[in-house]
């Protein structure tokens, strides 16, 4: 087992694994840049280190200076959290050059899935069903025209090395289809630096299912169920649920079978997630994060095993405390990420936080960092805090949600929590009748 981690992240996912770190008797070490002196996971870590000014590209995202942490403070692992460097292959190979180990995969299994036209195709090789499209990027629009017309109307245009739904855009007929592909390149190759893009079939109201996966590298491979994120507001989750309401147990085991011999067959290592659309009973692979997720509580929820936990013994080579066999499904769990953003426009909302109250009881847990008197920086992402509710059933888990949302106070700033309670009184919501549309469908009625 590791002996010194180091976390490289902010926020509720750094305290997230600083506990886990704790639980395990692993002494810690937090980085952050000088907007996060007063965090949470500084206060309580053994050791902080300050890499750098507020902007990400100076600290949390500057590879130099974490390296030089680690070898300041004698960490043999870092744990990078999701976001920032969670994903960088070029991050996992320094580390390995270093003798510092990444809690996480490979770097070429990073690459390997970080490319969503290379993902695609190793996911069809892995035998993942996956949505009808172009094999590889589409460059000129004549091809595009042929593609789409093979497929069928309408498609969607995506930036082979995007995500948060830059680089997309929908064409419903072949007139939509010139305007479409040069705005997705454009996209493309002004956040990403890379202008490559792929065509896929859209669909019309599907769901978006996720399956937790572990991998022990050399050759074993488990699956922790699925998660619904459906609710969603351009790209980006909202509210999440283990296990989906629209799945039944044998299309969860076939799902979950199918993406466990995959991430066996691959040889992988560690967490991922492989995603989903689901619509009409079939399931069409869009990508796989190769890192812890925001959502990953409600996986926790329900099975009742610690996923960060999981991660370090099998980055330390202990491989998984768990056979397929041993994970059972206990209940219903449900995430809402409270942001600090008004509730209807969504316009950040940095300040100071006056009060800070959360709710409490049977099945309630609370992942924030933040606290009565803290500043929320403008410098990051708006997430302070994710309330995650576990109940026997589903309506249990709705009535003690709605019952949290109550309780939960924050005041000083705009955040998300109308949003929800909201949400949750809402009859489409209640009977689980929704799809990745509903929510900006829903927002727009209101304006």
């Amino acid at each position: 087992m590791f002996q010194k981690i180091l976390i490289a992240n902010r926020g509720e996912i750094a305290l997230r694994v600083l506990r886990a770190c704790k639980e395990l008797g692993i002494q810690t070490v937090v980085v952050h840049s000088t907007a996060d002196s007063d965090a949470m996971h500084v206060r309580l870590a053994d050791e902080s280190v300050c890499i750098g000014p507020p902007p990400s590209r100076e600290s949390y995202l500057n590879i130099h200076q974490i390296v030089a942490a680690c070898e300041i403070t004698g960490a043999d692992a870092v744990h990078p959290g999701y976001g920032f460097l969670s994903e960088n292959a070029k991050f996992a190979d320094i580390l390995a050059a270093h003798n510092i180990t990444f809690i996480g995969p490979s770097g070429d299994h990073i690459r390997v899935m970080g490319d969503k036209i290379e993902a695609k195709r190793t996911a069809k090789r892995l035998g993942i069903p996956v949505v009808p499209g172009s094999d590889g990027a589409i460059s000129e629009e004549k091809e595009a025209k042929r593609v789409a017309a093979e497929i069928g109307y309408p498609v969607i245009i995506k930036a082979s090395a995007g995500g948060g739904g830059r680089g997309m855009k929908v064409a419903h007929t072949e007139a939509d289809l010139e305007v479409a592909l040069q705005t997705a390149r454009s996209e493309a190759g002004a956040a990403f630096g890379d202008d490559a893009v792929y065509i896929e079939k859209y669909l019309q109201k599907p769901r978006h299912i996720e399956v937790q996966v572990f991998g022990d590298g050399a050759g074993r491979g488990v699956h922790f169920g699925e998660r619904d994120c459906s609710l969603q507001r351009r790209h980006q989750k909202v509210w999440e649920e283990a296990n989906s309401p629209a799945l039944n147990a044998e299309e969860r085991s076939r799902i979950g079978g199918i993406c466990a011999k995959a991430i066996a067959d691959l040889g992988y290592s560690g967490a991922g997630t492989i995603e989903f659309l689901y619509e009409n009973g079939e399931f069409y692979f869009i990508e796989m994060n190769t890192r812890l997720q925001v959502e990953h509580p409600v996986t926790e929820a329900i099975t009742g095993i610690d996923l960060v936990h999981e991660q370090i013994r099998v980055a330390s080579g202990g491989g998984l405390s768990v056979r397929q066999e041993d994970i059972k499904f206990n209940g219903h769990a449900i995430e809402c990420r409270i942001n600090a953003e008004d509730a209807r426009t969504f316009t950040p909302s940095p300040g100071t936080i006056t009060h800070f109250h959360t709710p409490g009881g049977l099945g309630i847990r609370v992942d924030s960092g933040v606290y009565s008197g803290y500043k929320i920086p403008p410098y990051y992402d708006s997430l302070i805090g994710k309330l995650i509710v576990h109940g026997r059933n589903r309506v249990e888990c709705m009535m003690r949600l709605r019952r949290a949302l109550d309780e939960f106070v924050v005041d000083g700033i705009k955040t998300t929590l109308p949003l929800f309670r909201d949400l949750v009184g809402n009859p489409d919501i209640a009977n689980g009748d929704y799809d990745i549309h509903w929510l900006e469908k829903y927002l727009a009625k209101g304006e």
